[in-house]
């Protein structure tokens, strides 16, 4: 008989997309490998471990297949591993959870990373720690290859996100603000936002929203930058914020710094 391979889940540390699959992960309990590569470097692994169709992380090797983006990952994993399940059971809700998923991944979650983007490129010591923290354990202690990763990473990031000045960043922002009252009035007061229990669509509202309110159970990032602090003060007094810290507090426990395989 032959022995199946473990999921190997192919991340991005600080990447809330991959937050999102990583919780999918725990959530369901998946024992699976995690590897990653610096920002920018693994665009050429993310090529070719899907013959070209995925530029990005996160990506998940399972049972033979290889399944890209966080929704097809979560998908796939439904279809896997049923329990518990993160698709409600009521038809009516389950397509509600999956458009309000979409609607998050393609619009909510480009703006957060933007208006973070843009400041963590303003702030080069928290900048280079991200970097260094994406570098495999062997080449953390070698100089040279920290401040390649550190150039490495704000370049591929301002090309490949678009983050540009300031006109972008206020645009972006609004975006997330619509994101915002659009789940606030969705939930109105509820725990969660379709049926009577946790889904995709919490799961993808929290975890997209992680970088704003910086929950201790999420992702150890070196703190926001300063320039970033005036927008986290007006959203914290806001009903979501304290939602994202009960929806980690509840469903992803106290999770591990992601660590590089």
């Amino acid at each position: 008989m032959t022995d199946v391979p473990k999921p190997t889940l192919w991340h991005l540390g600080v990447s809330h997309y991959s937050e999102k699959v990583r919780w999918a992960l725990a959530y369901k309990g998946v024992e699976h490998e995690r590897k990653t590569m610096p920002p920018g470097a693994h665009m050429v692994t993310a090529l070719w471990l899907t013959r070209g169709t995925q530029v990005t992380f996160p990506i998940l090797e399972l049972d033979g297949e290889t399944v890209g983006g966080s929704a097809g990952i979560i998908g796939a994993l439904e279809t896997r591993y049923p329990d518990p399940p993160l698709y409600p059971e009521d038809p009516v809700d389950r397509r509600r959870a999956l458009d309000f998923e979409a609607y998050f991944d393609e619009k909510v979650g480009p703006a957060v990373r933007l208006v973070g983007w843009h400041h963590m490129l303003r702030d080069h010591d928290r900048l280079e720690k991200i970097a260094q923290e994406s570098l495999p354990g062997s080449l953390r202690d070698m100089g040279a290859v920290r401040a390649g990763a550190t150039r490495l990473a704000g370049t591929f990031v301002g090309l490949r996100f678009r983050v540009g000045g300031e006109q972008a960043e206020s645009r972006a922002r609004a975006t997330v603000l619509e994101g915002i009252d659009r789940l606030e009035s969705t939930l109105d007061g509820r725990d969660y936002l379709f049926g009577d229990a946790f889904s995709v669509a919490d799961l993808t509202a929290a975890s997209l929203l992680y970088p704003m309110v910086l929950p201790p159970e999420g992702p150890r990032l070196p703190g926001a930058p300063d320039s970033a602090q005036p927008f986290r003060d007006e959203l914290r007094a806001r009903p979501f914020w304290s939602w994202v810290e009960r929806t980690f507090a509840r469903h992803r426990g106290r999770a591990p710094a992601p660590a590089p395989a």
